[in-house]
């Protein structure tokens, strides 16, 4: 076990921020692709039975119709991937991305006590899920990321201005001199 942590640590494994900065990539590259997905006709078709039974995102359809929504959702998914791509040099828009983050997968975690026929009734119900509602719960963890990204970008935006504070008293104590 000892060389196998040896092997890790050379690999780089505790380098300072690897973690966040391999979070952060990975979102990005998920919403680019998700996005991505949504300004096609089978998209479009694949959702509707998620977006109708979304409790906080059914109203798109009447507002934009089947293709408008899907478009608008992945405009907003583009839009959340340029922010947390932004977020690697500006933490403010790194807190933004994040925060849109959180709201889609709070808009499709949402969807899963709603799905009909969601839990197998052949396999005793609840706990046992079907397809859709499986593949939701990836959500779940995207949650979860979305969540870790806003803490290490609200945690350096606070730092960062906090450090700009001290710098700006030291020069006023300078000047005073």
């Amino acid at each position: 076990m000892n060389k196998l942590i040896d092997v890790l640590i050379k690999l780089g494994i505790l380098k300072e921020d690897l973690d966040y900065h391999l979070m952060r990539a990975s979102m990005v590259v998920l919403f680019l692709f998700f996005g991505y997905q949504k300004w096609f006709e089978y998209e479009a078709q694949v959702l509707v039975p998620f977006i109708s039974h979304g409790p906080l995102i059914s109203w798109l359809y009447p507002v934009f119709g089947t293709r408008g929504a899907t478009w608008f959702l992945g405009a907003a998914e583009w839009l959340f991937c340029a922010l947390l791509f932004l977020g690697f040099w500006n933490k403010r828009l790194g807190i933004l991305g994040a925060l849109g983050s959180c709201a889609a997968f709070l808009g499709t975690l949402t969807i899963i006590p709603f799905f009909p026929e969601g839990w197998a009734a052949s396999a005793g119900g609840f706990p046992a899920m079907t397809s859709n509602v499986a593949f939701l719960m990836k959500d779940l963890v995207l949650l979860a990321a979305s969540v870790y990204l806003l803490r290490q970008d609200v945690a350096r935006a606070v730092s960062d201005s906090a450090r700009r504070d001290v710098v700006a008293e030291l020069k006023s104590i300078q000047a005073m001199r």
